[in-house]
Formats: C-alpha cells, sequence, structure tokens
C-alpha cells in the first residue's frame, strides 16, 4: 500500500514537472522568435528606409514586450509610410496608446482603423473597452452591440455587454 501511494505521488510530481518544463520550453521558444524578429529588423530599420510592413512588424513584438513608446514610433513610421494593413496598424496604435492608459489616444486611433475597414470585429471590441475605462458605458454597449451584429458569438462582447448593462441598470 505504501508503494503504491508513493508511486502516485512520484507519477504526480514526474507529470507536474513535465507540464512546467513544457511551459518554461514554450516561453523561451516564443521569446527566441521574438528576439530574431528584433535582431533581423531593428539593424535593417537602422540603415535604411523600410517598407510600412517591417515597421508593423517590429512594432507588433516591441508591443508583446510592452515596449510601448517603441512600438507607437514603429506604427506611426508604418502609418507614414502607408501600406495595404493600415486599420491593423491604427488598431495596433491604439493599444499601444491603451496600454498606457492614455485613452483618448486610444480612442481615436480605434475609430480611424473602423473608419478605414468596416466591421473591424477587433478594433470594435477594442474601442468598447476603452469607452469602459473612461466610464462611457453607453458608448461601450453600444460598440459591443456592433461586434454582436456582425460576429453573434463574439465571447468578449457577449460577455462585456452582458456585464455593462447590468451595471447600468443598477445605477438608475
Amino acid at each position: 500500500m505504501d508503494s503504491t501511494l508513493a508511486i502516485a505521488y512520484l507519477g504526480t510530481l514526474v507529470v507536474l514537472l513535465a507540464g512546467v518544463i513544457w511551459l518554461v520550453v514554450r516561453q523561451i521558444v516564443k521569446a527566441r522568435s521574438l528576439e530574431n524578429v528584433i535582431s533581423e529588423l531593428q539593424p535593417k530599420l537602422q540603415k535604411e528606409k523600410g517598407t510600412p510592413e517591417d515597421y508593423y512588424q517590429l512594432g507588433s513584438v516591441y508591443l508583446r514586450k510592452k515596449l510601448y513608446a517603441q512600438a507607437i514610433a514603429l506604427f506611426n513610421k508604418a502609418l507614414k509610410e502607408g501600406g495595404e494593413n493600415i486599420p491593423e496598424v491604427y488598431n495596433a496604435l491604439g493599444f499601444s496608446y491603451f496600454s498606457q492608459d492614455q485613452y483618448d489616444l486610444a480612442i481615436k486611433n480605434y475609430k480611424e482603423a473602423i473608419a478605414l475597414q468596416d466591421g473591424y470585429v477587433t478594433a470594435l471590441n477594442n474601442l468598447g473597452h476603452a469607452y469602459e475605462k473612461k466610464k462611457l458605458l453607453p458608448q461601450a454597449i453600444d460598440m459591443y452591440e456592433q461586434v454582436l451584429k456582425l460576429d453573434e458569438k463574439n465571447e468578449t462582447a457577449n460577455r462585456r455587454v452582458t456585464s455593462l448593462r447590468k451595471q447600468v441598470v443598477s445605477t438608475t
């Protein structure tokens, strides 16, 4: 009986350890991937003018690394250069500002993304979230409802609009 219990504990420990090792390796691979993009694009963009996609890609990496000021500078360069993914750049720029609690600038950029790409669900969700942070609950509800018209199974919009409606009802 004691040996069975010891084997069960050992087995559990091995499974937990394997899970932790898998998570660590996954994080290392992700970090390495981001560093590879930085090591490729950063020197290139210092030497020569890059494409809008280069600026957007490097800005996105900085955004994932939470280097918001650098990301903002690169997204602005991408916008200056033009390109095909302008709505995505505005959305990413909005997210960069949002992450720094600059909600008015975030809202401005999310609106620009939506104006350029009608039905841009991610930007609509982000705009709703920014309105929430500014305590503009009716506008936030409206944004989430627009998302649900485009994507009725959108979990974020469903969850947020339900929560906000409860808040609005409880305050009136």
